[in-house]
């Protein structure tokens, strides 16, 4: 299974992006699909993640501002970011666990990252 991230970018403070990451390798279903972000210096952290019947949760530090979504149609995931802050800076990476595809079961499979920078 493959996953491609995209849509990140240079924000201001207070801006918003959206991400979206595109997964394909005839899939059948993805039980759950997340996003990560790391900062420079920092371990990669989880930021939020969907079940494939639309269940969320967030690390408390996102809440409020980003909006996790999935198009199961599509195997395509998103992330919405209002109100962003500079410490959202950070390669931002998005996974999948459970894959079933034509090919067989994969456990988890990863994205690139993209990087998304705040700042004035």
């Amino acid at each position: 299974v493959q996953l491609q991230a995209s849509g990140g970018g240079l924000v201001q403070p207070g801006g918003s992006l959206r991400l979206s990451c595109a997964a394909s390798g005839s899939i059948f279903t993805i039980n759950v699909m997340g996003w990560y972000r790391q900062a420079p210096g920092n371990q990669r952290e989880f930021i939020a993640g969907v079940t494939s019947d639309g269940r969320t949760n967030y690390v408390d530090s996102v809440k409020g501002r980003f909006t996790i979504s999935r198009d199961n149609a599509k195997n395509t995931l998103y992330l919405q970011m209002n109100s962003l802050k500079p410490e959202d800076t950070a390669v931002y990476y998005c996974k999948a666990d459970g894959v079933y595809t034509r090919g067989g079961y994969y456990s988890e499979g990863w994205g690139q990252g993209t990087l998304v920078t705040v700042s004035s």
